[in-house]
């Protein structure tokens, strides 16, 4: 499959005159929880030609677009930001942006925006933007598998833990966290019935052979909801000043265009 993921990327400069500056792996694969039949969902970051961007209509109108989605196959999902509109994103701490640049599986790094925008990073994040998004994620699937009678999916389930882990880790640490589920749920929970349970659930989500493990879900939905109240009342609290790092982030589209096009 990577050899297909290179040529996916290389055909995507070649159909769209562009140029990959980062590929990874987002998902299920790159939080190491994926199964034998789990998707392939590749992003990136692309930059035009300067002369794109010479124009009075500005990317994002409609006539330039800012993004390029391939149509999804049974396997690979594919789709890129323009590197305007993730400069942008990263601007606002957005939490998928950074989960693409904290990927664990990398499929293309050839410049070095990627290691200017980690730098920059620690001074202009914003924690409790971050942390509320994965608070609303976590609420979300959390009351999806309240409502429903039907016994719970693993998948469900972990939609609820992993974000709050995330947040989590933004608590404890102020950083944006690694994105392996194990090694947020390790450093984070202590060795006990709650850490197994949650372990005993990943083997559920990654292998149909550990379809005779029982998982205690009530107990897993217990620490959830009280880690979500944790959660919001700490985010509350936070007095949140972000500089401006707009001029900082020019520097980083202009240094990355001459890089890519001398």
């Amino acid at each position: 499959m990577e050899q297909t993921i290179y040529k996916t990327l290389k055909q995507i400069e070649e159909d769209y005159h562009v140029k990959v500056l980062y590929a990874c792996e987002a998902g299920s694969r790159a939080w190491g929880i994926a199964s034998e039949v789990s998707d392939f969902d590749i992003r990136f970051i692309y930059i035009h030609h300067p002369t794109h961007y010479l124009s009075i209509d500005p990317i994002g109108t409609g006539k330039k677009r800012d993004v390029i989605e391939l149509p999804v196959n049974n396997s690979l999902d594919v789709s890129g930001w323009d590197l305007i509109k993730a400069l942008r994103l990263f601007r606002k701490s957005n939490p998928s942006l950074l989960e693409w640049i904290h990927s664990s599986i990398v499929y293309s790094k050839p410049y070095s925006t990627i290691h200017k925008l980690k730098k920059l990073l620690p001074s202009i994040f914003n924690p409790k933007e971050c942390i509320f998004h994965y608070l609303n994620m976590a609420k979300t699937n959390f009351r999806k598998c309240k409502r429903t009678a039907e016994p719970l999916e693993s998948k469900t389930v972990i939609n609820v833990i992993r974000p709050i882990l995330i947040a989590k880790w933004i608590k404890e640490y102020d950083e944006f966290p690694p994105v392996e589920f194990t090694t947020l749920l390790d450093k984070l929970i202590s060795p006990g019935k709650v850490n197994e349970s949650i372990h005993i659930l990943i083997k559920k989500k990654i292998t149909t052979a550990s379809d005779n493990l029982e998982v205690n879900m009530d107990l897993i939905l217990a620490f959830a909801a009280k880690e979500m109240n944790v959660l919001e009342e700490y985010a509350n609290r936070i007095d949140m000043k972000t500089p401006n790092c707009t001029k900082k982030l020019d520097r980083i589209f202009q240094e990355t265009l001459g890089d890519v096009w001398e």
